[in-house]
């Protein structure tokens, strides 16, 4: 779901020295509320299935968003915005308001955990797009790594041993929006207060849902839009203690606790879908996630060894 880098690759590690410890615990404590919070909403969208359009099911769920941030939206519109900042919240908006659409697609037509795995691939997405779109040079080992992240994301979908269909390729592209959205979000937690930067996602991707919710709409039924409002409320709360990990530790301790999201997603389709236990996709997301992991270690350590030679100058 990312997101707004520029100039450097550094987008998986934003903290040059090590967190205080007691910023670590918060942080990791922030993220494993995240997973939980994230996990309930995957499992009302499963609940809810491929009766209403995605589209539409996306825009009321940001629609109900807005709702509970009303408070921050009057708070922002009193202050002033620099346009820079402005441009960020808009292209945001823009990335992870189409992903969340693929998103919620995803989640009607696969298992819950197969949508969480391959949604771990973001990181690997995130690299790559800085070598090729921001100059900076992958290391062999870097390299090796995304090598590996990939080879991952192949043990989960196994093209040649089972059919891709329409949700897995949903996912598949929904990930490294999400990655461009996760990277603005990060770069936003240096100069926006988190309430707003999760405000301003609300307000634009509402603005940019409205048109294909529009085109596909139909009537919602009541007990649709009462779990679309629980939806809202699990997803604007995770992405608040989402950003408050990414402020609290460096995303090199948040990230792999971001694996048990995995866990409770099985469980939960296990317990209430009466989805298997696929060994695939837990061995695909375990291998994706160290991959991730290992590349945002080596992006603090790049980012250190700059500190330290400009420290020098």
């Amino acid at each position: 779901m990312p997101s707004d880098q520029t100039k450097t690759a550094a987008p998986l590690e934003p903290a040059a020295v090590p967190a205080p410890r007691n910023n670590v615990l918060q942080g990791v404590g922030w993220m494993l509320l995240t997973g939980f919070l994230f996990v309930a909403v995957t499992g009302i969208v499963r609940h809810l299935g491929s009766d209403m359009p995605a589209i539409e099911a996306a825009f009321i769920r940001y629609c109900f968003g807005l709702l509970l941030i009303l408070p921050v939206l009057v708070k922002l519109t009193k202050q002033r915005m620099e346009p820079g900042l402005l441009k960020l919240y808009g292209f945001r908006g823009l990335v992870h308001g189409i992903a969340v659409m693929l998103w919620f697609y995803a989640m009607a037509r696969i298992p819950i955990a197969e949508v969480t795995a391959i949604g771990y691939t973001a990181p690997i997405y995130i690299t790559i797009a800085a070598a090729f779109f921001l100059g900076e040079r992958l290391q062999l080992r870097r390299t090796l790594a995304i090598l590996v992240g990939l080879a991952g994301s192949l043990v989960i979908l196994r093209p040649g041993f089972q059919e891709i269909n329409s949700g897995q390729l949903a996912q598949v592209v929904a990930a490294p929006l999400f990655a461009a959205s996760f990277i603005i979000a990060k770069k936003l937690t240096d100069r926006a207060d988190p309430s707003a930067i999760v405000g301003m996602l609300s307000v634009v991707c509402v603005i940019v849902l409205l048109p294909g919710a529009i085109l596909q709409w139909r009537d919602p039924t009541l007990e649709e839009l009462m779990w679309l409002a629980l939806t809202a409320v699990f997803a604007t709360a995770g992405h608040y203690t989402q950003t408050r990990a990414f402020r609290a530790a460096p995303i090199t301790v948040t990230q792999p606790i971001m694996f048990l999201q995995l866990v409770w997603a099985a469980l939960l389709g296990m317990a209430l879908f009466d989805e298997s236990l696929d060994p695939f996709v837990f061995l695909g997301g375990a291998i994706v996630i160290g991959a991730a992991t290992y590349i945002s270690h080596r992006e603090a350590l790049a980012a250190r060894r700059q500190k330290a030679l400009e420290a020098g100058k």
